[in-house]
């Protein structure tokens, strides 16, 4: 569901951001950042970005085709409506 470097890139940059002094344990706490995040990512509900677009054009084309289904039933309804006598309503 994630891609492996992403999680990686984000790890070794944590990791090097820490202060100088811990550089003897930056593989550590780069291994440490990768599996927490890992275990983080894995509990959220995220879509990747491809799963996302695939659904934004299906939402699309169904709302082309409720819209056209829409104006179809509109005038389906015209025809076997009669019209009404706005005189006759009134009474």
């Amino acid at each position: 569901m994630f891609d492996p470097k992403a999680i990686d890139d984000i790890a070794r940059k944590l990791a090097d951001s820490l202060p100088s002094g811990f550089s003897s344990l930056q593989d550590e706490m780069e291994r440490n950042f990768h599996s927490i995040l890992q275990a983080a990512l894995s509990k959220l509900d995220l879509v990747t970005r491809e799963e996302f677009e695939v659904q934004k054009g299906v939402l699309a084309k169904t709302r082309e085709k409720l819209e056209a289904m829409e104006k179809i039933v509109a005038e389906m309804e015209q025809k076997l409506l009669p019209p009404q006598d706005t005189d006759t309503a009134k009474q």
